[in-house]
């Protein structure tokens, strides 16, 4: 609590969460073992949980390093493997791909939908706010993980079926689903994702601290709050990472090098997907600090008879 507080203070500005987040989805991070990832976090407590801004030390500096990419801010737990920050871009870029191809029948495209899906809902689950929750919500969060990626599912490829269920071959329709239905979908279906695998967050609360990390309660408004920001950040991931190949591969279809050679459109569309879901990802992630604050009158009044700080922060999430 203590540290998450004290980063509440620190690199506020877009620029400086942006440099911390290219530091942070390093995907050599990956390659740490648990004993050094224990010894990092043993060394920062050891040190009193120094900011890595300011601690002149490298050590101490790789250590909030592989801390950050690693651990949970709120349990300080280690974070599954697959959905740490550094495993979203190597993991989700192939998914992605696979998720935009221009599909004619419905399995191959259900069967990564799917896949995608499943894990966008378990990173999004991994890396949300860490309060402690009763097992009753416990449960009802895992009912909402798998509503969550069923929903998407069948909505994600929801566009294929209807060509194919109605013979749409028409080159307008075919227009209309493979470059303007895309984009739109993904973003949407991304901020779903978001909102319903996080649910109970703005049903039961979070807690908030103040600027000292002490926590003060519970609040459903800040829940809200952090979910609805991440919402943003992943639609316009998602949004844009799908737009981009798409007006790409219209303005290159005409040129001369497409027309001798046609072959080269699919991996123009795949190197583009990529560049663009890896460019997004820093960016969208520093969309908004990942320790929020609000303000004491925005909150329930059960929270404002606990304490006169005129702000109070949470942790967002990813």
């Amino acid at each position: 609590m203590e540290e998450r507080a004290h980063h509440a203070v620190q690199g506020q500005s877009f620029f400086r969460r942006f440099l911390y987040w290219l530091d942070i989805l390093d995907p050599t991070l990956l390659l740490s073992k648990e004993e050094d990832i224990t010894n990092a976090h043993t060394l920062l407590q050891a040190n009193g949980c120094r900011c890595q801004e300011t601690s002149g030390d490298s050590k101490v500096q790789e250590a909030w390093r592989l801390s950050l990419a690693s651990l949970h801010p709120d349990t300080g737990s280690l974070i599954p493997l697959l959905f740490r920050p550094p495993a979203f871009l190597p993991i989700g870029a192939p998914l992605v791909i696979a998720t935009l191809l221009p599909y004619q029948g419905m399995k191959p495209l259900f069967f990564w939908q799917l896949l995608f899906q499943t894990y966008s809902a378990g990173f999004n689950l991994a890396n949300g706010n860490g309060t402690n929750k009763p097992e009753k919500l416990q449960s009802k969060q895992r009912i909402l993980l798998l509503a969550s990626i069923s929903f998407t599912t069948v909505v994600g490829t929801s566009p294929v079926y209807i060509m194919n269920r109605y013979g749409m071959n028409a080159p307008a329709m075919q227009t209309i689903f493979r470059k303007f239905v895309p984009a739109p979908l993904m973003a949407v279906l991304a901020a779903y994702n978001v909102a319903v695998t996080r649910m109970t967050e703005f049903e039961h609360g979070i807690e908030v601290v103040d600027k000292n990390g002490n926590v003060v309660g519970l609040s459903e408004k800040a829940g809200a709050k952090a979910v609805r920001e991440t919402a943003v950040s992943r639609s316009l991931l998602f949004g844009a990472t799908a737009l981009v190949p798409i007006v790409l591969l219209q303005f290159l279809e005409s040129t001369k090098f497409i027309l001798r050679n046609p072959l080269a459109l699919a991996p123009i569309r795949h190197i583009s997907t990529v560049m663009a879901f890896g460019m997004m990802i820093p960016v969208t992630f520093s969309l908004f600090p990942q320790t929020g604050k609000i303000r004491r009158e925005a909150l329930e009044p059960k929270i404002l008879s606990l304490t006169k700080e005129p702000e109070l922060y949470y942790n967002r999430g990813i």
